[in-house]
C-alpha cells in the first residue's frame, strides 16, 4: 500500500537510492562534528525542497523525481551548521525551480539544482554563510549530545581555507582527513568522502573519468602555481583536502544529468572544473571555488558533447575518404 502511493507520487530511481545510501554516513557524520541541528536542517529543506517539485510536476502531469532528495541532501551538506531555517528553505526552493523547474524537469536541467540553491543563498545571503561557523566536536558522544556545538568568534580561524587565505597557516593533513576542522556539514570528514566515491564508482553510478579529470585539472594547476612561489596558492595535498573540492568531485561534478555523456568529454569537463576551482580559490574573493568552477563548466557541457561528436564524426568521413 505505501509502495503504491510511493509510486503515484514519485518515479523510482535506483541510481539516485544508491547516492542516498553513500551520503548516510557522511549525514551521520555532520551529526557527530555539529549536533542534532544538522540532521533537523536537513529535515527541513527536505520538506521544502520536495513539495517544491511536487507543485511543479503536478502541474506538468507527471511524477516527481527521487532525484529531488539528492538534490536537497547534497544542498544541505554544503551550508555551514548555523545557516537559519528561513535562509536554506528559500534556498532549495530556489535550486529545484530555477535550476530544474523551469527547464522541463528532471533530466532537462543544465545546472546541479543543489549548487544553483547554495550560489543564491551565498549571493544573496553572505553574511550567514560566511561569518558563522561552528566548532566541530570531538570525543564521545560529540554532537549527539547537543542541539549545536559552539560557535567560532575569529572568522579567519574558522575554517581551514579561510585560515590559510587570511594568515597563511595550515591545519595538520590528519586533522582534515578525519574531520577535525570546522567547516559545512558535507565537507568534514574526507575519508567518509573518499569511501563515497570509490562506492559510487564500483556501483557505476559515478563516472570515475570525471573524477579523475577534476582531480588532474587542480592537481596540475595547482603545482603549476605553487612551485612558482604564488603565496595565495597551498600545496596541492592541503588544497585538495580543504574546503568543498573532494565532496563536490565525487557528489556534484559527477551528476549524470549536469555532465558530459561523451567519455572525451568527460575528461575536459573534469579538468575544467579542476582549473576553475585553483583560479577562483586564488585569484577571486571567495575562499572556495569549486561552486561556481562546476557552474561555469555545466555551461559548456552541451557544447563539449556536440564537439566530441563532430570531432568522431570527423575521423569517420575521413576514414572512408581514404578508404
Amino acid at each position: 500500500m505505501l509502495n503504491e502511493k510511493w509510486t503515484e507520487y514519485f518515479m523510482k530511481q535506483k541510481m539516485m537510492r544508491t547516492v542516498i545510501i553513500s551520503l548516510i554516513p557522511i549525514i551521520f557524520a555532520s551529526i557527530y562534528f555539529f549536533g542534532w541541528r544538522s540532521l533537523i536542517l536537513l529535515i527541513f529543506v527536505t520538506l521544502f525542497g520536495t513539495l517544491t517539485e511536487l507543485i511543479f510536476e503536478k502541474k506538468m502531469n507527471k511524477k516527481a523525481s527521487e532525484a529531488v532528495f539528492v538534490s536537497c541532501i547534497l544542498y544541505t551538506l554544503t551550508l555551514p551548521p548555523t545557516t537559519p531555517y528561513l535562509i536554506a528553505a528559500i534556498g532549495i526552493i530556489f535550486g529545484i525551480f530555477f535550476g530544474k523547474a523551469v527547464f522541463g524537469g528532471f533530466g532537462r536541467n543544465v545546472f546541479n539544482p543543489a549548487l544553483v540553491a547554495r550560489a543564491f543563498v551565498y549571493i544573496t545571503f553572505p553574511e550567514p554563510l560566511t561569518i558563522s561557523w561552528s566548532k566541530v566536536a570531538t570525543g564521545f558522544p560529540g554532537g549527539f549530545g547537543t542541539y549545536l556545538t559552539d560557535t567560532i568568534e575569529t572568522v579567519s580561524q574558522a575554517t581551514p581555507m579561510l585560515m590559510f587565505r587570511d594568515t597563511g597557516q595550515m591545519v595538520s593533513n590528519l586533522d582534515l582527513l578525519l574531520g577535525r576542522v570546522a567547516g559545512v556539514l558535507g565537507e568534514t570528514s574526507k575519508i567518509l568522502i573518499i569511501l563515497a566515491g570509490i562506492y559510487l564508482i564500483y556501483k557505476k553510478v559515478a563516472s570515475w573519468e570525471v573524477m579523475a579529470g577534476t582531480f588532474i585539472g587542480y592537481v596540475g594547476l595547482t603545482s603549476i602555481l605553487y612551485l612558482m612561489g604564488n603565496p595565495q596558492i597551498p600545496n596541492p595535498l592541503y588544497g585538495a583536502l580543504s574546503g568543498g573540492f573532494l565532496f563536490g568531485t565525487v557528489f556534484m561534478v559527477t551528476d549524470p544529468v549536469t555532465s558530459p555523456r561523451a567519455k572525451e568529454a568527460k575528461w575536459v569537463f573534469g579538468i575544467l572544473v579542476g582549473i576553475v576551482t585553483v583560479i577562483i580559490r586564488g585569484y577571486a574573493l571567495f575562499a572556495g571555488g569549486m561552486m561556481f568552477a562546476i557552474l561555469i563548466a555545466n555551461t559548456f557541457v552541451p557544447l563539449m558533447d556536440e564537439g566530441v561528436k563532430a570531432y568522431k564524426n570527423y575521423k569517420k568521413q575521413k576514414a572512408q575518404a581514404r578508404g
